[in-house]
């Protein structure tokens, strides 16, 4: 019975066996008026049969008549393009038609996958497909099916392989090596970083070498210079090292709001990874610290090959959560955890300035001894609502209102500067390339 019923499951009738099938039942009507087709409609029948009895012997006479192999990458990169592979051949002796149907992770939503393709007797070939994923954690595929045809494509065969597999999405890291070449070029151009004017040496000397147009004059060593026999040489300082640098990722509510597919936690956790890369990259300290209505993840600062990984690991599988993030637990985790003077750079959301009161003490507390870069999110769907035309009455009301929130988002940047907390506003889409720039222009004034 099991094979009877594994049989069953496996074979399909193609749409020319239903075409033929209708035009012999045609025919059957047709010659009770005109008893000549009668004749005609048996042999059709008899042809119809002989090639579906066919067409199920080339299908089913092969145990493993195609193979497949399905190529996942070892990790995928949240909210980046990713690429899968599938590795067919066909083990025929005739020109196959395939329709690859593969079960993705539910939580994916890839409903209409099906890659469609004819390949000859023996023949492999690579598939591929480009995909963007915009959860973080771990997922799950299915089953792979493949829908067999001959030639004659009466009936077709599936075939089922379990392919059942695990798959990891990471933080985006990608275009990690990207923000680490960039916080090393002296030259950003159109890139999206900005040059940075320093106002002064850095504490670290690292090299005398030789005066090139452009140095600043007030750098010669002019001993150096006198023992060269007329060559300038300038003294060239380096930004001062392994100064401790955390990533503070609020988990509250407020970062649960999403744009173009990822949270705002999303694109905190995708800007952490970058700025703590950086940071690495300049031999600085990089930590992590995560909060939210109680205790989450922290990260001791360090420098250490491995520190990328320990990060990675404690973002992988980071979420929000409903209720409102206690900023007295991390004040406390703060004062009682990190001791050296420290650029803490927080990521959170204000929408009013009612909101930022009731977490403004807490604020000013941590600001008195670590430099707290506090950096929150535009609504850029507000920005654009209130930059438009409004086309009638209601349109009106809601510009104003847009109006409103955006100058609130304004406000809040003003009243942080009030009490000497460095903030940052900026749009979803560059909170990674802003925090960056935000991070060496503040090495470059030597504000840590």
């Amino acid at each position: 019975m099991g094979i009877l019923k594994q049989f069953w499951l496996s074979l399909f009738f193609g749409k020319r066996f239903y075409f033929f099938l209708t035009a012999v039942i045609l025919l059957f009507v047709l010659s009770y008026g005109f008893y000549f087709l009668f004749n005609f409609a048996l042999l059709a029948l008899a042809l119809v049969i002989a090639a579906i009895l066919l067409d199920y012997f080339l299908l089913f006479f092969k145990h493993s008549p195609v193979s497949v192999q399905r190529l996942l990458p070892e990790r995928f990169s949240n909210g980046e393009d990713n690429f899968i592979y599938w590795q067919v051949i066909n083990h025929y002796p005739f020109r196959a038609q395939l329709q690859i149907i593969d079960e993705f992770p539910e939580a994916w939503q890839i409903r209409n996958f099906k890659i469609k393709l004819k390949l000859n007797p023996d023949e492999k070939t690579k598939l591929l497909f480009e995909i963007r994923p915009k959860n973080r954690g771990e997922f799950s595929f299915g089953r792979l099916h493949i829908f067999i045809k001959t030639p004659l494509q009466f009936v077709q065969r599936r075939k089922t392989f379990p392919l059942e597999e695990p798959a990891k999405v990471y933080p985006a890291f990608l275009r990690l090596r990207q923000f680490e070449f960039m916080a090393h070029i002296t030259d950003p151009g159109n890139t999206g970083y900005k040059q940075v004017r320093k106002t002064g040496h850095s504490l670290e000397f690292e090299q005398i070498r030789e005066y090139v147009s452009g140095d600043d004059i007030r750098s010669i060593n002019w001993k150096a210079t006198g023992r060269t026999g007329g060559q300038l040489m300038i003294n060239n300082y380096s930004d001062e090292k392994s100064q401790q640098v955390y990533c503070i990722i609020d988990k509250g509510r407020t970062m649960k709001m999403a744009f173009e597919g990822l949270s705002l936690l999303d694109y905190a956790v995708n800007a952490t990874l970058a700025m703590s890369s950086v940071a690495i990259s300049r031999q600085d300290r990089a930590g992590l610290i995560s909060f939210g209505d109680s205790a989450g993840d922290f990260v001791p600062a360090n420098h250490r090959a491995m520190q990328m990984s320990v990060i990675v690991n404690s973002l992988y599988n980071l979420n929000t959560r409903f209720l409102e993030s206690d900023y007295a637990f991390l004040h406390n985790l703060i004062k009682t955890r990190i001791t050296q003077r420290s650029l803490l750079i927080l990521f959170t959301n204000f929408e009013s300035l009612t909101a930022l009161g009731r977490q403004m003490q807490y604020l000013r507390s941590i600001s008195q001894k670590h430099l707290l870069l506090v950096v929150f999110f535009e609504n850029t769907a507000l920005r654009t609502l209130a930059s438009g035309n409004a086309q009638n009455i209601e349109g009106l009301y809601e510009k104003v209102i847009a109006e409103k929130f955006v100058l609130e988002k304004k406000l809040i940047v003003k009243e942080l500067q009030r009490y000497g907390i460095a903030a940052l506003l900026t749009a979803p889409e560059k909170l990674s390339v802003d925090v960056v720039n935000k991070y060496l222009q503040i090495k470059a004034r030597r504000e840590i």
